[in-house]
Order: C-alpha cells, then sequence, then structure tokens
C-alpha cells in the first residue's frame, strides 16, 4: 500500500510479521525413542575461508555482563561459542590467552566495533595468537555504507578469519554484508531484553520474521546468519533454530551467572546482578566517559537475580531445543527446520500460577 504525503511517497507494508511469542511449533510423528539421540552438534563451511567449524552453534552475546573469559571458559566445556566483549584490554587478553585451555581458539570470537581505533586493537589481538578465527563486529546499526566498508576492509587484512557482522534485519542488507567479506551476518534490531531501540527510534522488526527472511537470504548466497535478541527461554531458542537460523545468540539468559560480568547488589537478603545494555547509559558512562549529547539512550540497566554457575541454564536449554527436536523428529539440530512447521497463536502458555 502506497500513502502519499506531500511530495514524498510512504510506504506500509502490511503483511503480519512475526516474533517468537506469535508461534509455536506443531508436533510431528518421530521415530526417535529419547532426547539422547538427538545430537546438537554442527559442522560449518564459511563461504570467505573455505574452513570448517563443528560444535553446538549457541554464542554468549558480545556484552559486558555476558561476553567474559570467564563465560567462554564455562561454554567451551559444551563446544558452544562465546563473542568476548570487546572492552578487554590487549594485555587482559594477553594473559587470558596464556593460561586457557588448548583448543580455546575454537571457542571464542574477538569483538570490535568500527573506529580506527577499534581496528588496531582487533589486529593487536589476532597478532597474540595466529589461532584465533573468529571475529565479530558488531554495531547497532548495520545499514550505514561506513560499517559496509569496514567489513571490507577486515576482510581484505584477515582473508583467513570467520567474520559475523551485523546487526541487520533485512535479506537484501545480509546478501551485501554477505558478498562484501561477511560469512555470517548477526540478524536483529530491538529484540534483546535490555535494548530500548524500538520504543526510543520506531525501528525494528519482529525477530522470526527476520530469522525467516535473513536466513533465506544468506543461504541462497552461501552465507549463515546468527539470531541475536529475544530469546527468554529455551523454547524460543528452538524457534530460532526452526526459523533458519545458524547460530543463536544469548544475553539476557546468560546474565547473572557467576561466570557473567555485572556489579553484585543484594536486597532484602537476596542477591541480584547488573545487566545493561551496550547502548545504555550504564555502557556509555562506564566505557566512553558518558553518554555522548547528540544521542539517547538505547539500553536499560536491570538487576537480574544470582543464579550461580551458569551449567545448570545451559543444560536447560540444550535440554529444551533437544526436546523440540524429538516433538517434531528431527534426529540432528540441521534438521529441525526441514522438519519445522509454525502454528500462529494467542496464547503461549497458562499464567494463572506464575
Amino acid at each position: 500500500m502506497l500513502v502519499r504525503v506531500y511530495d514524498t511517497v510512504m510506504r506500509v507494508e502490511a503483511d503480519i510479521k512475526l516474533g517468537f511469542k506469535d508461534v509455536l511449533f506443531k508436533p510431528k510423528r518421530s521415530t526417535l525413542k529419547s532426547r539422547s539421540q538427538v545430537s546438537l552438534e554442527r559442522a560449518f563451511s564459511f563461504i570467505h575461508t573455505q574452513t570448517q567449524w563443528t560444535g553446538i552453534p549457541v554464542i554468549a552475546a558480545n556484552m559486558d555482563t555476558v561476553g567474559t573469559f570467564s563465560m567462554a571458559l564455562a561454554l567451551a566445556e559444551h563446544k558452544m561459542l562465546t563473542a568476548i566483549h570487546k572492552h578487554y584490554t590487549t594485555d587482559e587478553w594477553k594473559a587470558f590467552l596464556a593460561s586457557a585451555p588448548e583448543g580455546i581458539e575454537e571457542r571464542i570470537m574477538v569483538s570490535c566495533g568500527t573506529s580506527e581505533g577499534d581496528f588496531d586493537k582487533l589486529n593487536q589481538i589476532l597478532d597474540i595468537n595466529n589461532k584465533l578465527r573468529f571475529i565479530c563486529i558488531d554495531v547497532a546499526n548495520g545499514y550505514s555504507e561506513n560499517f559496509v566498508q569496514y567489513v571490507a576492509k577486515v576482510r581484505r587484512h584477515h582473508p583467513s578469519k570467520v567474520i559475523m557482522a551485523g546487526n541487520v534485519v533485512t535479506g537484501e542488507m545480509v546478501e551485501e554484508l554477505i558478498l562484501k567479506g561477511a560469512d555470517i551476518v548477526k540478524v536483529g534490531i530491538g529484540p534483546g531484553s535490555v535494548c530500548t531501540t524500538r520504543v526510543k527510534t520506531g525501528v525494528g522488526y519482529p525477530q522470526l520474521s527476520a530469522v525467516v527472511e535473513c536466513a533465506d537470504a544468506a543461504h541462497g548466497i552461501g552465507g549463515q546468519i546468527v539470531s541475536d535478541g529475544g530469546c527468554t527461554c529455551a523454547g524460543d531458542v528452538s524457534k530460532a533454530f526452526g526459523g533458519g537460523a545458524d547460530f543463536v545468540m544469548i544475553g539476557g539468559m546468560f546474565a547473572g551467572h557467576d561466570e557473567a560480568g555485572g556489579e553484585t547488589v543484594e536486597e532484602n537478603g537476596k542477591k541480584f546482578r547488573l545487566f545493561y545494555g551496550m547502548s545504555s547509559e550504564t555502557a556509555m558512562g562506564k566505557h566512553s566517559g558518558g553518554m555522548a549529547n547528540y544521542r539517547a539512550s538505547e539500553g536499560k540497566t536491570v538487576k537480574v537475580p544470582y543464579h550461580g554457575p551458569v551449567t545448570e541454564t545451559v543444560q536447560d536449554i540444550l535440554g529444551g531445543v533437544r526436546s523440540t527436536c524429538t516433538y517434531v523428529g528431527a534426529a540432528t539440530l540441521k534438521e529441525l527446520t526441514k522438519r519445522t512447521t509454525f502454528i500462529r497463536v494467542q496464547e503461549q502458555e497458562n499464567r494463572i500460577f506464575s
């Protein structure tokens, strides 16, 4: 539908877009006898490096209250990935890599922004250990021409590294970033639990529809996507995979644990950890000397109940995904998308005793 406003044309797309809360999986007959028969490991080949990686494609988000060195060590034991936040110093990276177990390079991503300082620091970190193979180029708005050119620049300088870049929510930008050098595109604008972009800017895209459309675009030219944000429970992780995501990035579900960052506070005898968006006033004050006067905070700070070690949460997430697979008859995570039929719903669960 086109609506004429003065001398310009404003476009309204009327087709329905869906978030994770809008759907449920339709169960299907299965020959699987047990969740233990489901394999969640996947093997990927990356378009620009022609290299392979095998593991469970769940990634801890590159937030300083989630993507820590401690989190990386814990998740590596489960063959999962951690996108290390970009605020560690080069010396801290040296100390970590000197003491980390062999093979940790397969389970971590080096995160960076798009400034010259970010580029120089990225190069310094990669020089510490040439086995580091994953780069996460992270900005809130992946639609700027500067960002696209930066991805191309990193690809030229690091042809052997696997590059994950974002965030975007539309197929054409997924294709653009892959063609410019990204192997994996990060998909999601505004779905995160501590992100206020949709409120402050009015910009966003329901996460499940973004995943479905962006996965189709990426797979058509040999790339992959990671669904970033919006997962509140194990079922949402399954829905992201069912919608076509190759990887799923998790923030809030990993916050509040021993391995996560964030200040510990106590109220009425209960422990909490601070968890905040990386575009929040808290993050800007901590890492950038305060909020610049030309921008608004696009994140919030919350108190997450202290959860103890992250292992129990990991088992809950992976157990939930395995259970999803048994309900639809997928013996492997790779098969889940092929076995997925979503049904639209208005009710997810009975919350009378919540």
